[in-house]
């Protein structure tokens, strides 16, 4: 693959990387030829874009990092492009070649102000319109003059910008209407109990038929990047429990893999399988959440009572081994913060001897439900093509087909040691996403029960340095968390403060797919649709 790039694009710099995955860095000028051809060529076809990060390079410009795999192929790449001009900085848009490109370059337009040329939707997404100025940019103004607490409402505002190159080669910004004045729209959201959190949707109806569906960020919206910028690695680890709070020790063991990775640390292998039994606990956890929360979007409020009985035994156990149920704190770098409880391991087989059965009676009352089966079958359908292109992974993208679990794909703690089922079905409708689930929750119990009988003995942390320094470059590790790929990209000047932190959510491939989904639904569906992406809001807006 090295050579083929070197072949086709001689002017790009191709390097082995960090960890041995091909990094390339190419001009502005000649970044989008050179995307095109990743994307379109068979030889090399990454057709998944991972993770798009902004960059603030300093001296060297902004820019965005590109984490490219090939889902054909496997092979992975991460493409690099920085743009010297800081006063009107522009890039290539590629949302025509990865549609998931679409909301993450309106997220770096938002916090570092580089212009997508010929991006359809080029809008802030987390901040407001009046906002002023880029926050992650590193010479940007915090002061609280500059941007005051603000008590008026925002105004919605139906216009966007589309940011096209002239003929003499200027970057020139044209306002497109985003609803015309005769479309009957109606907002759902940031309030509604059935947008899961402070999400808004504005919607485009004929009659109860959805047109077209625009999606808005940022009502919670806490700056956690920004703040991993001032803080140590041990003080950030603490912020990552607060994203996916359903995939709390999964965020974190992400987190402590990318640093470890930086470090060269290898923990015990006691810790590995602690990590790889607590992260399948958050995973069943996860689920029986979801269970409930769809069971409560539908009507049912029997199985939603059902679901949350069950979890409270999940939530013990984490108890008595972290002192918490929902933020964990449980691993640290290099390890996990205290042994896991004496009971931990009689009370982890009584769990999976009660839910099995109890599993079954969810089927009985929900599953085979007329209404439910009506409800959810044929409805808000996503083809396995357009999951990888919006990066929908997780029982998402297992739901349209396709194998993307990282514990399959990268195996990492003790996933490349025990034998598990990937949950895939075809159909990519609501009732294959709550299915996939479904089947995921006995998939976890089944890898827990291979490792629980046999933790080994030794260490539960290694020694780590009071004052921890990641080597200059960029590392990016990932886990399959509750919803998917949850990554972590640092980059780092050598400094005990990260230079750049990016967190890969899950989420956000979620609700930017919702409105291809939905179109052509009843405004109804929406509500099954939004159930079944099962999106955490914290974890969109970071």
């Amino acid at each position: 693959m090295e050579a083929i790039l070197r072949e086709r694009f001689p002017d790009a710099t191709v390097d082995a990387g960090q960890d041995g995955t091909p990094a390339v860095t190419v001009q502005p000028e000649r970044f989008r030829a050179l995307a095109e051809t990743l994307a379109a060529d068979g030889a090399l076809r990454f057709d998944f874009l991972r993770s798009l990060t902004g960059v603030d390079g300093g001296d060297s410009g902004l820019g965005v990092v590109y984490h490219l795999e090939s889902t054909v192929h496997g092979h992975q790449l991460v493409l690099r492009t920085m743009t010297g001009n800081r006063e009107h900085p522009e890039l290539p848009s590629v949302c025509d070649l990865w549609k998931t490109a679409e909301l993450n370059e309106r997220e770096v337009y938002d916090y570092f102000g580089i212009g997508f040329t010929d991006h359809p939707d080029m809008r802030r997404l987390f901040l407001r319109d009046d906002w002023v100025g880029h926050p992650l940019r590193k010479d940007y103004d915090g002061s609280r003059e500059t941007n005051p607490v603000r008590m008026t409402n925002e105004v919605a505002i139906d216009t966007t910008s589309i940011f096209k190159i002239d003929k003499k080669g200027r970057l020139v910004e044209k306002k497109q209407v985003l609803f015309e004045d005769d479309e009957y729209v109606i907002n759902i959201g940031p309030q509604h109990p059935a947008t899961h959190g402070v999400l808004r949707f504005r919607v485009s109806l004929e009659g109860e038929i959805i047109r077209k569906l625009h999606v808005y960020c940022g009502y919670i919206h806490r700056g956690i990047e920004k703040m991993c910028e001032s803080l140590t690695y041990p003080q950030i680890a603490a912020l990552t429990d607060r994203l996916d709070y359903l995939s709390a020790t999964q965020n974190r063991h992400a987190f402590c893999l990318c640093v470890e990775k930086g470090l060269g640390v290898e923990v015990s292998e006691r810790v590995k399988y602690i990590r790889t039994i607590m992260d399948e606990l958050q995973r069943i956890d996860s689920h029986l959440l979801f269970f409930s929360t769809l069971c409560m979007d539908l009507g049912a409020l029997t199985a939603f009572f059902y679901g949350f009985r069950d979890r409270e035994k999940v939530l013990d156990i984490f108890e008595q081994t972290t002192g918490g149920r929902l933020i964990l704190n449980y691993n640290t770098l290099g390890g996990v913060q205290a042994d896991i409880h004496p009971d931990f391991v009689r009370r982890v087989k009584e769990l999976i001897a009660y839910l099995r059965p109890a599993l079954g009676e969810y089927h009985e009352v929900f599953t085979g439900n007329v209404i439910t089966q009506q409800r959810m079958k044929g409805v808000g359908v996503l083809s396995r093509e357009d999951a990888i292109s919006f990066g929908t992974t997780g029982g998402t993208g297992r739901a349209s087909g396709w194998a993307c679990d990282v514990r399959k794909r990268h195996p990492y703690a003790m996933y490349g040691q025990v034998d598990f089922r990937e949950i895939l079905y075809r159909r990519g409708d609501c009732f294959s996403r709550y299915m996939v689930r479904m089947d995921e929750i006995g998939e976890s119990m089944r890898i827990i029960e291979q490792l629980i009988d046999n933790i080994p003995e030794g260490s539960f942390q290694e020694k780590m340095k009071a004052v921890i320094r990641l080597p200059e470059g960029g590392y990016y590790s990932a886990v399959e968390t509750s919803r998917g790929e949850f990554g972590v990209y640092i980059e780092s000047r050598g400094d005990k403060y990260p230079s750049r932190v990016k967190f890969r959510s899950t989420g956000l491939p979620l609700v930017a797919c919702i409105d291809t989904i939905t179109r052509g639904s009843k405004i109804a569906d929406l509500i099954a649709i939004g159930g079944t992406l099962d999106y955490i809001v914290p974890d969109i807006d970071r």
